[in-house]
């Protein structure tokens, strides 16, 4: 089932992937697998999911083909199955029980195809008290813990978009189980089921934070640690014409540098005595409204202090670092992420837009060997 790689099509070149189409983390890890080379078929439903974005600039569609099933009708249950048997993983985003009340859940899958790996990608887990409950990445980061880090102590806690469930703690989980268990199957012959849920993710990024707390070196309260912003030297200043300056000169030569480069050398003894951090905080932030934004871009472009500018999306793309290493990329007109991580082998690569449902009806089955149905039935002489 495998094949060599070519340029542009990257190390998983060769590996088939169904993904039953979803929103969120189970559609942005199929784009990964696809970035890194599988040939990913998206099975669509009629009409396509909800929260859905015009299918042209979904760029978590890229680098896929798509076929439309209506997993209603008496024949599409066995149209998966098909894709099924023919892949090496599939993955799939609904609430526990769906997809075996479908007809396509592991049982059914294994039976056609034991070697198959298959994920699910859920926000609350196969089991547990809450697994039958609907839920976004909010409510998932709110009860590990991690959505309580983030923000001022005096406010809300501040939400990061859908960046540290969804896709932290979600797709790149379920990336990393079904590979591990592709691997497991290509040893063994024997496929499995990868229980990728957004809480057991997104609690396990916080493992060095959990091994802080108890070893007393992180207080359980926001803003009030080296790294959540409480640190006056590891957060982000204003600057005079309403712009951003991110500081993360935590080392005490990156330090001295910083306060160097700012002005504030009288302040080096502060850096490890809490209570002058108020202190210290107010004149840092006094220095970076005497300037702006791009004044002090140049002021310390070069040097080792750790400070960078805060970029708005539109903007991230066009910084000289960014532009020099392609870290991004436009594609049919839409500036996006490229591929990563990088391979010296086999280089990845953007190769087609987003796939369009259903357009790919007719080459998936040609290159996958699929047989035609009516009513369920193969054709004869179809497979």
């Amino acid at each position: 089932m495998t094949t060599a790689a070519k340029p542009g099509q990257g190390p998983l070149t060769g590996v088939r992937v169904v993904e039953l189409a979803g929103i969120g983390p189970g559609p942005f890890a199929a784009m990964l697998l696809a970035d890194l080379g599988a040939d990913v078929v998206r099975v669509d439903r009629p009409g396509g999911p909800g929260l859905a974005i015009d299918p042209a600039f979904d760029v978590t569609n890229r680098n896929k083909r798509s076929v439309v099933v209506d997993l209603k009708t008496p024949d599409g249950p066995a149209r998966v199955l098909d894709l099924a048997e023919r892949a090496d993983i599939l993955i799939e985003g609904y609430r526990p029980g769906v997809a075996e009340r479908l007809g396509i859940g592991p049982e059914d899958c294994h039976a056609r195809n034991p070697r198959l790996v298959y994920g699910r990608m859920t926000g609350w887990g196969q089991d547990g008290p809450l697994a039958q409950r609907a839920g976004h990445d909010v409510a998932y980061i709110a009860l590990t813990g991690t959505l309580g880090m983030i923000g001022r102590p005096d406010e809300p806690p501040a939400v990061p978009a859908n960046l540290l469930g969804d896709y932290a703690g979600g797709s790149l989980y379920l990336v990393v189980g079904v590979l591990a268990a592709l691997h497991h199957a290509r040893a063994s012959g024997t496929g499995q089921v990868v229980d990728a849920a957004i809480v057991d993710g997104t609690a396990h990024l916080s493992a060095m934070i959990h091994g802080m707390l108890a070893a007393g070196g992180w207080q359980d309260r926001r803003a009030a640690n080296l790294l959540d912003g409480g640190c006056p030297y590891y957060g982000t200043y204003e600057t005079a014409d309403g712009g951003y300056m991110a500081v993360g000169a935590l080392e005490g030569q990156f330090y001295e540098e910083f306060l160097r480069l700012i002005g504030l050398e009288d302040l080096t003894g502060a850096r490890k005595d809490w209570t002058r951090w108020g202190e210290l905080r107010e004149r840092i932030a006094a220095r970076f409204r005497s300037r702006t934004r791009e004044e002090w871009t140049a002021l310390f472009e070069g040097t080792d202090a750790c400070v960078a500018p805060v970029l708005s999306l539109r903007e991230a793309p066009h910084h000289p670092h960014l532009a020099a290493r392609g870290t991004f990329t436009d594609h049919g007109g839409i500036t996006q992420p490229a591929p990563a991580p990088r391979f010296s082998v086999t280089p990845t690569a953007v190769r087609t837009g987003p796939a369009r449902p259903g357009a790919d009806t007719e080459a998936v089955a040609r290159d996958w060997g699929t047989p035609a149905r009516v009513n369920g039935d193969p054709v004869a002489g179809s497979d």
